[in-house]
């Protein structure tokens, strides 16, 4: 990911909405997967370490993270509670004969060449019945500058997203979309920063009070539906898999 990508996680993560949703979301879906007590997680690919205190609430958590200022700025953030190795996928998992029971990866494999090569060798880390829980980016159409501002190889399909699973040698539990009721707001975005060439996306920086809030209203709201049934269309995808 881009350097400076890093440097503006770190600041956003805390209050933007975006981020604030999204692991309002992810930890309520973790809830809901009655994990083994006490759970080993392991978050690949842990950035600033913006997810790693609430996967916390869950298990005991380790973290594989490839860039230095990442882990760094993890760490003071996280006042070295977590264990975080220097890694990358899929040649590198610091954690040889280790194995977990959940798996995690939130917006991390759109960003890896072989995407099936890090699944197969992740897989090798599941604990008996362990899953991974995955999250990438929808739909190449919505692809825009700020994807190429943090490196993203490709954004997925819900059927190219099963395909990766399978050749990675997965079950697959289950696939939704999310972000599904701000899809039409991004498609606008996306269409006016198309229209004015702007060089970064609409929405990257941290909006007034009010509309961070109302956001990240709407975007958590999606939890409640995401426990009952998957959503058709959306911004980003969600995938829970197993070992076959």
């Amino acid at each position: 990911m881009n350097p400076e990508a890093y440097v503006e996680m770190a600041t956003l993560e805390s209050r933007h909405w975006w981020f604030r949703a999204r692991r309002k979301i992810l930890g309520h879906i973790i809830e809901t997967m009655g994990l083994t007590h006490p759970a080993r997680i392991l978050e690949v690919g842990s950035g600033t370490g913006g997810n790693l205190m609430m996967l916390s609430l869950h298990g005991s958590v380790s973290a594989l993270e490839m860039d230095d200022n990442a882990r760094k700025l993890s760490s003071e953030k996280t006042l070295d509670r977590f264990t975080i190795r220097a890694g990358n996928c899929p040649d590198n998992i610091p954690f040889p004969g280790e194995q977990f029971d959940l798996i995690c990866m939130f917006d991390v494999l759109e960003h890896i060449d072989e995407d099936v090569e890090t699944l197969t060798a992740l897989r090798k880390h599941l604990a008996p019945g362990g899953r991974m829980l995955i999250t990438v980016p929808a739909y190449q159409w919505l692809r825009s500058e700020h994807d190429v501002f943090l490196h993203h190889k490709r954004r997925y399909t819900a059927r190219t997203l099963r395909r990766v699973f399978n050749e990675s040698g997965l079950h697959v539990d289950r696939v939704t979309y999310f972000n599904t009721l701000l899809l039409p707001l991004a498609v606008l975005a996306r269409l006016k920063d198309r229209i004015v060439s702007r060089k970064r996306s609409s929405g990257t920086e941290t909006p007034s009070l009010f509309i961070n809030s109302t956001l990240y209203a709407i975007f958590s709201s999606e939890r409640r539906m995401l426990t009952r049934f998957n959503l058709p269309a959306g911004v980003s995808l969600m995938g829970i898999v197993r070992a076959k």
